[in-house]
């Protein structure tokens, strides 16, 4: 649940990097799709930054690749699309205990570590990435529902990057309350922003999980690659109609390295100037992409 101050913000208003807001910031009535994929544990922590985020780590010993799709059809900033490919990880100096670090979400810090986060809209990209350190960018995205799959499709630069397919859970719907972290890397300083979703969503486990990746080549995805990541989901979930609400706030930490880094990451140069447009670019169209399958 959001924490109780938030909601003092009801029928308040903010103004940050000449983007307005209607407080508490909010979504509503957007679909969205989710699932898990295993993949090899070793591999997926060396992925993330600093020495304090550890891969969450599964019963059977694997990390967690965690793809989320939301199609925002009423926000605080307009519509758009945002699609997260992340892993999923625990806070603090060791990793979490198995079974523990889902059990016990907010002792060991549990959430998702972005690997990358595009969207649809400008306006999106600037306050995601300039005040959350979210690493947004704008590309070529799309959410469909044919009744019996859900897909998007994600595409940059005219090249085709990645796909997710998931068969819709045909479960009865369950109420779905729950508090996500996000962790991003941004400024050479690790960030953490927090979300809190109330909803009803399907949901299907295991062997009643169906699901397809599609992973091309772009640079974006190189990372995913070398994962070894199981073709099969290990679970799926369908939210029809989901509302969310963004915390009021968010924490950062100084990333630190065995050696002096020799190179800046990105930071506010690459939003300073950007605007609030809400156009989209075109949709996905590259239609070859089942020779990407992850089998």
């Amino acid at each position: 649940m959001p924490p109780k101050r938030i909601k003092k913000y009801k029928d308040r208003y903010a103004l940050v990097d000449s983007i307005p807001y209607q407080m508490p910031i909010y979504a509503k009535d957007s679909p969205a799709l989710m699932a898990g994929f295993s993949c090899d544990w070793k591999k997926a922590n060396a992925l993330l930054p600093g020495n304090e985020l550890h891969a969450l780590k599964l019963p059977n010993g694997k990390a967690v690749l965690l793809i989320t799709v939301i199609n925002y059809v009423n926000t605080s900033i307009g519509k758009y699309i945002e699609y997260s490919i992340a892993i999923g990880c625990t806070h603090g100096s060791k990793p979490a205990p198995r079974i523990f670090n889902v059990a016990m979400m907010k002792k060991y810090g549990t959430g998702q570590y972005i690997l990358d986060l595009p969207v649809s809209s400008e306006v999106s990209v600037k306050g995601g990435k300039g005040i959350w350190g979210m690493p947004k960018h704008k590309a070529n995205l799309d959410f469909k529902d044919n009744g019996d799959v859900v897909s998007s499709q994600y595409e940059k630069d005219g090249k085709f990057v990645f796909r997710i397919e998931i068969d819709k859970p045909k479960s009865p719907s369950m109420k779905v309350k729950v508090g996500t972290t996000n962790y991003c890397k941004y400024r050479n300083m690790l960030m953490a922003s927090y979300i809190y979703f109330n909803s009803k969503a399907t949901f299907n486990l295991f062997g009643k999980a169906k699901g397809r990746l599609f992973i091309g080549d772009h640079p974006n995805v190189s990372m995913l690659h070398g994962l070894d990541i199981t073709p099969d989901p290990f679970f799926t979930m369908f939210l029809p109609s989901a509302s969310g609400i963004l915390d009021d706030h968010f924490k950062c930490w100084f990333l630190t390295y065995e050696e002096p880094p020799k190179e800046m990451p990105e930071g506010y140069e690459s939003v300073y100037d950007l605007g609030l447009s809400e156009d989209w670019l075109e949709d996905p169209s590259i239609n070859d992409y089942e020779k990407y399958q992850i089998v």
